[in-house]
């Protein structure tokens, strides 16, 4: 099972799993994961695991800003709208950071094969 880790120098001091109910992080107390951070929005993003369009058997795992003030960063990136992630994706939610770890992530991309004609 796929689990969000929230890192401090590196460090897993908190691990969420993410299963069918969608991980909302955010200051405000109805989140799942409620964070303490001036920087972070009262509900600042979501995370959800949803069926693979081409192989449902598999899931992935699908990161949402939700119109935060501060923004929200995958691997050093600021993201806009929703971004697939991948296993070990750091992301930084105000001065938190988080690790997805997914030990049985299929990278399925990988797998492609482009066609010309």
């Amino acid at each position: 099972m796929a689990v969000l880790a929230q890192l401090i120098d590196d460090v897993v001091v908190n691990k969420f799993t993410l299963d069918d109910e969608p991980l909302t992080i955010g200051r405000h107390p109805d989140n799942r994961v409620q964070i303490d951070d001036g920087a972070v929005s009262g509900r600042h993003a979501v995370i959800s695991r949803k069926p693979n369009p081409d192989f449902p058997q598999y899931a992935e795992v699908v990161l949402e800003d939700l119109g935060s003030t501060n923004g929200t960063r995958v691997n050093g990136e600021k993201i806009t709208g929703k971004v697939t992630l991948s296993n070990g994706d750091v992301v930084r939610i105000g001065w938190n950071d988080f690790k997805l770890m997914d030990p049985k992530e299929r990278n399925l991309g990988s797998t492609v094969h482009m066609l010309q004609d």
